[in-house]
């Protein structure tokens, strides 16, 4: 398996051709997904005692596999949290996996660790937080969020009145759904507060009010949002970062999907007071342009996060050796084995520069206004609430649930586009509506006019 031949040569060829093909393609079909029964009967037995050949298992990708996936970049994928990584970032995650570098600890990985540094040096200068402040790249937001609440668990656990206790952290309804999960990880209870909308300090303030003595001595953490994946609502991260000053509680800030509108002079005064944060989230993978799977976590305090994440072991010992000092990314996060992930984004940053980042994402903010304003003109559709960030609710006008759920899979199994529903919260319950999130600036005003449109 691992001799050089000239199979092994051919199969380069028609990898890297391939990726070329890939790589500067201008359009590509959005793929409809099958049944895992469908695509057996297509492929048929696939891993085997003798193997059938990477020749033979590479056609049967190309010709059906690939077919069966929505590619992320699509600029009619406008569902969840899409990615348009750049073809600069795509290219050096080819080199990336072809450099086979173990990025736990820099006596394996410093040239591939400098350069992610380089990368997390930027994105922190984003924030504002104080000298000092550093962070390292996960892969994704839920690991990103659960290394945060571990530090901030462990920190908290430090004062021997809370060891026995079972640690409770406040968010809002309006949070990610990796935060419920991070939280069962955590071992830690969650207390919601009932808005979808922006969290105040008031409101956060209210629900501290009305805890209990036994919840307050538990509490140690509140998770804001700085870019809601639903609706793109930040919170009042100033009013929620003074509270969490005033109550000496732990300020997290998911930000995994609105971090990349730091870089955006348009929005950046929203995000007034992610400055005060304890910790925070971001994901290249999504409005950084990065390949999947890329996140990042970012401390005020790194040292605390070394505390709770460094991972001891005889044959771990020569890595924190004098011999071998440089940054080691596992301290810092709960993965020991690690990728060197965010080598895609610095070679992108390094190739574009931060100014074609920063129009790159005020062109999806640009592309949210574009969408409100067309879905106003339209008497078919109408705002569930205006535009915030790059995302837009909107509903059909006189549609039930069941014709959101039809349509969308229609657009699908025509290739035409993924655009899904979702719901939001009213007085009498929560309305099932449709939701557009941009991402790719190569997603035009007439994408959004001809979806729209599907809707009539």
């Amino acid at each position: 398996m691992h001799k050089i031949d000239i199979d092994l040569v051919e199969m380069t060829m028609d990898v890297m051709k391939y990726t070329i093909d890939r790589v500067s393609a201008t359009k590509s079909k959005i793929g409809k997904p099958k049944k895992s029964e469908e695509l057996k009967a297509l492929v048929g037995e696939t891993i085997t005692s003798e193997g059938v050949g990477g020749e033979y298992a590479f056609k049967l990708w190309r010709k059906h596999l690939s077919k069966a996936t929505v590619p992320i970049d699509h600029p009619r994928h406008l569902a969840f949290v899409p990615a348009a990584p750049t073809r600069a970032a795509i290219m050096f995650d080819l080199i990336t996996s072809a450099s086979s570098i173990h990025g736990a600890y820099w006596m394996e990985g410093a040239g591939g660790i400098f350069c992610e540094n380089e990368a997390m040096s930027w994105i922190v200068s984003l924030t504002g937080l104080p000298k000092g402040a550093f962070g390292v790249f996960t892969s994704g937001g839920t690991a990103a969020n659960l290394s945060a609440i571990v530090t901030a668990r462990e920190f908290w656990r430090e004062d021997d009145a809370f060891k026995g206790e079972k640690g409770l952290i406040i968010t809002s309804i309006g949070a990610h759904s990796s935060i419920k999960a991070m939280a069962k990880v955590a071992d830690v209870d969650i207390l919601l507060v009932d808005t979808e909308d922006v969290l105040y300090g008031a409101a956060l303030q209210e629900c501290i009010d009305l805890l209990t003595a036994h919840q307050r001595k538990r509490l140690f953490a509140v998770v804001a949002t700085g870019g809601t994946t639903n609706a793109g609502i930040i919170d009042d991260l100033d009013g929620i970062g003074a509270i969490c000053e005033k109550e000496n509680l732990w300020f997290h800030v998911d930000a995994a999907y609105g971090g990349g509108a730091l870089v955006a002079d348009s929005v950046r005064h929203l995000f007034n007071g992610i400055e005060r944060a304890d910790s925070i989230t971001i994901d290249p993978h999504k409005w950084m342009f990065s390949p999947y799977d890329c996140g990042a976590v970012i401390y005020k305090n790194p040292e605390l996060a070394k505390k709770a994440h460094s991972q001891e072991g005889s044959y771990l010992e020569i890595f924190k050796d004098e011999g071998a000092h440089g940054f080691n990314p596992t301290d810092y996060q709960i993965q020991l084995t690690r990728r060197v992930r965010g080598l895609p984004l610095w070679f992108s940053l390094a190739t574009h520069g931060t100014d074609k980042y920063k129009e790159a994402v005020e062109r999806g903010i640009e592309l949210a206004q574009i969408a409100g304003k067309l879905i106003k003109d339209k008497p078919h559709v109408e705002l569930v609430r205006d535009p915030s960030l790059s995302c837009v609710l909107y509903r059909r006008v006189g549609w039930k649930p069941d014709d959101y759920r039809h349509w969308t899979y229609e657009n699908h199994r025509k290739g035409f586009a993924l655009v899904t529903p979702t719901k939001w919260k009213t007085r009498d319950g929560f309305e099932t509506v449709s939701r557009f999130c941009f991402i790719n600036p190569d997603t035009t005003e007439k994408d959004i006019e001809a979806i729209l449109d599907s809707m009539v």
